[in-house]
């Protein structure tokens, strides 16, 4: 296997026309030779995290949305979230970067969420999921660009603005010439 992706983003090329990943943006949460798993961040439903889960938990209404993680598995909750805290068999995604989906994990997130305003979290339906070799294939294609990923997009508060500001960055990283020249010739 190659390195792993974990960590980073796959974030759709403009050729990738599969409705369920176009101009989406994927955070990698695991990958070995088995398989590959990701949450698609840019992505929210028309549904709030305090009804989605009002079932098993008491939140306030907060206007929070689930977003739709992938089309993998869509009954399943996953909690993305920046506390170490709740779980200690959690290992980082990247940074401060925690993914977990146990009953235990958001119950602790959201007991978290009620006494720290630092804790950031979102909470995705679904996955996107490869099988051993897939996602190799679909990068060997041209279908993603990857870049490092960064909380910053994951709690991006216009999710819909992400795919537009990592394809500028993957643009201004494949530029062969300096953005602004003096010579008109070279424009």
């Amino acid at each position: 296997m190659s390195e792993s992706l974990r960590g980073r983003f796959l974030v759709a090329a403009c050729r990738l026309r599969d409705p369920n990943f176009f101009k989406s943006v994927v955070l990698i949460v695991e990958h070995n030779d088995e398989c590959a798993m990701g949450l698609v961040i840019n992505r929210p439903l028309s549904l709030t995290v305090s009804n989605a889960l009002s079932g098993n938990f008491d939140l306030p209404e907060t206007g929070e949305l689930i977003h739709s993680g992938g089309p993998v598995e869509s009954e399943t909750y996953f909690v993305l979230h920046n506390t170490s805290e709740s779980d200690d068999s959690e290992h980082p995604v990247c940074g401060g970067l925690y993914v977990g989906n146990s009953p235990a994990v958001f119950e602790e997130v959201v007991r978290q969420v009620s006494i720290s305003a630092d804790l950031k979290f979102r909470v995705y339906a679904g996955c996107a999921g490869w099988g051993p070799g897939q996602l190799e294939g679909e990068l060997a294609r041209g279908d993603w660009f990857t870049l490092p990923a960064a909380e910053e997009y994951v709690f991006h508060e216009d999710p819909y603005v992400v795919w537009d500001s990592l394809m500028r960055q993957v643009y201004e990283s494949n530029r062969l010439m300096p953005h602004f020249s003096k010579n008109p010739e070279l424009n």
